[in-house]
């Protein structure tokens, strides 16, 4: 019975992982691509942004979702595999990394709304993720 928990434990951890790296190559393609490739797909237009949400901080909000999702992910592996670079910074600077890109990518704009959603997804995943860790290590003790 132990070994089938360890064996069920361990796939989840690999679905995790390729799920995590698969978002990491997407989220590469989709922010250094020139235009936008979501709003090409979905309108036919490189040039409009699709909204997740309806908000007044715009597309920002994407980014938010995004790097929040990334982050959860990355953060759970590598609360089981102890790496040399952690997720949370490697995550936090490659959030930094990409918004700068748009400086230098065509029909790209840096907005400094996206950099702070970024940063905030990322920032706003470990947060969280410390507190649901403080609190199970309270109740297993």
């Amino acid at each position: 019975m132990y070994y089938i928990k360890i064996k069920m434990k361990n796939s989840i951890l690999i679905i995790f992982k390729n799920l995590y790296y698969l978002s990491v190559c997407f989220l590469l393609i989709i922010y250094l691509f020139p235009g936008s490739l979501i709003g090409y797909i979905l309108y036919g237009d490189f040039g409009r942004q699709p909204y997740l949400i309806s908000n007044p901080i715009g597309a920002s909000i994407n980014h938010l979702i995004f790097f929040f999702y990334l982050s959860t992910l990355g953060l759970i592996i590598n609360n089981y595999q102890k790496k040399l670079i952690s997720s949370f910074s490697f995550l936090f600077i490659v959030s930094i990394i990409l918004e700068l890109f748009h400086f230098l990518i065509p029909n790209r704009a840096f907005e400094i709304n996206d950099l702070y959603a970024n940063s905030s997804g990322v920032l706003l995943a470990y947060l969280i993720l410390k507190f649901f860790k403080k609190i199970s290590d309270k109740m297993f003790l």
